[in-house]
């Protein structure tokens, strides 16, 4: 599956220092988008340390017979202990950690896997999906009903955690494959963006008659608009439609 793929980051307009971190693999099999917490080089560590890993492991084991969602699992559990290790090494960034979300193109079945609420949207024919569930306290009170969509946008509880890399208790990670079609646009971000703009701003700013380099650089100036509190990183992977010629050309 062909894509076309861009990604940037930009520290906003309150912090000091970039927290966020992303990868994308040149071949673009792979896409990584980290968000770090915990102090003030602590998180900047956490989301360095936990893209490379992720991507250290997926090339290393790439070729190898291990199924898609288990190369996932063992590239989310590789993370987490780096986290933990450094940790051990340094007390002072005892309490850093980081989100990551991860999308992969691999044996003709594209898989995504995360943990925090850096998120995955996909746009199709102008319909914005977003396909990850953050895990976040408000995300489980709005799904149990608690509290409504509107409601959570300004809990402030929006930003607590259920689970991110960096902790010993880590009980899950969501794997799961991911439904992807030619024309597709696919969306990996920190909630820097997503704290700032709504579905409806993200859409129309990743709409397909857009260049997608430009559509990257349109949300980050975009949610710098809506305030900038926060890192703001995005990655945007386009899935080539199959031309005419491409699909009536016989095989060699």
């Amino acid at each position: 599956m062909k894509c076309r793929f861009t990604g940037l980051t930009d520290p906003g307009l309150l912090r000091n220092v970039n927290q966020d971190d992303f990868y994308m693999d040149p071949e673009g099999r792979f896409f990584v988008v980290a968000d770090g917490m915990g102090g003030h080089a602590g998180g900047q560590e956490a989301s360095q340390l936990a893209t490379e890993a992720i991507q250290t492991h997926l090339e290393q084991h790439w070729q190898s017979a291990t199924s898609s969602e288990e190369l996932l699992e063992q590239a989310f559990s590789e993370a987490n202990q780096a986290i933990i290790l450094d940790q051990q090494k340094h007390p002072e960034r005892s309490d850093m950690g980081t989100t990551a979300v991860v999308a992969i193109f691999r044996n003709e079945q594209p898989w995504f896997a995360h943990v925090g609420d850096s998120r995955l949207y996909r746009l199709r024919s102008s319909n914005l999906e977003q396909i990850t569930e953050d895990h976040t306290w408000v995300a489980r009170a709005m799904k149990a009903g608690d509290i409504t969509p509107e409601q959570a946008r300004m809990h402030p509880w929006r930003h607590v955690l259920s689970q991110c890399l960096g902790r010993k208790d880590l009980q899950h990670v969501d794997v799961k494959p991911m439904d992807v079609q030619p024309g597709d646009r696919l969306l990996l971000c920190s909630d820097g963006l997503t704290e700032e703009l709504s579905d409806a701003l993200i859409a129309s700013n990743l709409e397909p008659d857009l260049d997608y380099e430009q559509a990257a650089v349109n949300l980050v100036e975009a949610a710098k608009e809506k305030g900038g509190r926060d890192n703001i990183t995005v990655v945007i992977v386009e899935i080539d439609a199959i031309s005419p010629e491409e699909a009536t050309a016989p095989s060699l």
